[in-house]
């Protein structure tokens, strides 16, 4: 590769020239360089370094004497000096070169992490005589993403990184663990090779809301694991962005929701078999779910009574106290004895009670109700039948007070009448005596 670079290299001396101070143009790229944040070196193309900024010095720990007409052979590896010998070769073709590593040995032995970008150096004839290369420091990102690794490496629940084509480039222990696939059989793998073609088209399009917002939650997922179970699980992603911010794949984050599934299933029976009407509402009062009772109670069809909003069957007034309902069980997470008067298909008012607990989503957050109803037409039945008897009981009591009233009365004026005679009788024996 030197000897047939050499035949077409100009000499150090031609390369210097176009770097002098004298020449305005070389000036401005001078000042450029020297200037630069970055670390700045310009080489030929053998890779001996021709000029570097003070960023360079700093970073590497040498004097300007230690790196000035040195190769860059001198301070990396044989096998980094091969790739950046390759690297030369893709300036020359293309005019420039991207993110290769690079990690030069300082002046104190320490091997520093860097990326190489570099772009081509032409002559007054546009000929390339050499590159510019811009290296960045990566400690700390290699730090931060070491961290990250550690991070997911370590996470308790599944956690893969894939690029924006879906394609697997990291997984944890757990990813395995869930799938009971080995690290082989994952890594550099399709996400499609374990979904199904319609969930790789909806994973796909939450790729495109990871692009667009850097985010995706509780997209449903069911992966088939090595033993053919398919296994459902809920996937939250986020973006994965290189060093200048673009977004380049996704962090997803996977849920085993086989016993969530499970315990759903059983509270799905515990509400369908239940012998009172019981309904599940979001958060607006729209019914999400409802069993056979509550079709029985209001004689509505299922597909009149789901997804339509409890206001449909109750008064305003009573919605808005549904309403309030909702916000006591946000807030304590139970209410109880509400008075709901919901109207049937056969438009017949219905006296219910509501009792409702919350509805929590899987993070513990209160995102519904679930609601009880109670028909209370016999129990108001009951009590009307007993203030009738109320009533009832009460007008005889009037009946027989007035009754008493009028007995006592005549048995009152039987006595005074007693007496009476009895006063007259004696009157009379008095006047015969006399």
């Amino acid at each position: 590769m030197a000897d047939s670079l050499a035949s077409t290299t100009p000499t150090t001396a031609d390369l210097r020239e176009p770097l002098q101070p004298a020449k305005s143009r070389s000036l401005d790229a001078d000042i450029i360089i020297k200037n630069a944040p970055d670390p700045v070196f310009v080489s030929d193309l053998e890779g001996k370094i021709l000029s570097a900024n003070d960023a360079v010095y700093e970073l590497l720990g040498f004097r300007t004497d230690e790196v000035l007409e040195q190769s860059l052979s001198r301070f990396i590896s044989p096998e980094e000096t091969r790739e950046f010998t390759a690297a030369l070769r893709e300036v020359i073709e293309r005019g420039v070169t991207r993110n290769a590593r690079l990690n030069p040995r300082s002046a104190s032995n320490e091997v520093i992490p860097t990326t190489l970008n570099a772009s081509a150096l032409r002559d007054t004839d546009g000929k390339v005589i050499g590159a510019i290369g811009i290296l960045r420091d990566m400690r700390e990102l290699d730090k931060a993403r070491a961290y990250a690794d550690s991070l997911i490496k370590n996470a308790p629940d599944p956690v893969f990184v894939s690029d924006l084509e879906g394609k697997i480039l990291s997984a944890n222990d757990a990813v395995y663990e869930l799938l009971g696939f080995r690290t082989d059989e994952v890594l550099e793998q399709s996400l499609s090779r374990f979904i199904s073609p319609e969930e790789t088209r909806e994973f796909t399009a939450a790729l495109r809301e990871v692009i667009e917002r850097g985010v995706i939650r509780n997209t449903r997922l069911n992966p088939r694991s090595a033993s053919g179970e398919v296994i459902p699980t809920s996937l939250n992603a986020s973006a994965l962005r290189d060093e200048d911010g673009k977004v380049i794949g996704a962090i997803g984050i996977l849920r085993d929701m086989r016993e969530l599934d499970k315990a759903l299933a059983y509270s799905d029976s515990l509400i369908k078999n239940a012998p009172d009407p019981v309904f599940v509402s979001d958060l607006e009062g729209r019914i999400l779910q409802a069993n056979d009772a509550v079709y029985e109670l209001l004689g509505f069809r299922p597909d009149e009574v789901l997804e339509q909003s409890l206001s449909h069957f109750i008064s305003p007034e009573e919605t808005r106290e549904f309403l309030a309902a909702l916000r006591e069980v946000i807030e304590r997470g139970v209410t109880r004895n509400a008075r709901l008067n919901p109207r049937s298909a056969s438009n017949e008012v219905i006296p219910t009670t509501l009792n409702a607990s919350a509805l929590r989503d899987t993070d513990g957050k209160v995102i519904g109700a679930i609601g009880i109803l109670r028909d209370m037409r016999a129990y108001e039945k009951v009590v009307r039948d007993l203030q009738e008897s109320k009533a009832e009981l009460q007008e005889k009591i009037l009946d027989l007070e007035k009754f008493e009233e009028v007995v006592v009365g005549r048995e009152l004026k039987m006595i005074a009448l007693e007496k009476e005679i009895e006063q007259l009788k004696h009157e009379q024996g008095r006047k015969l005596r006399g």
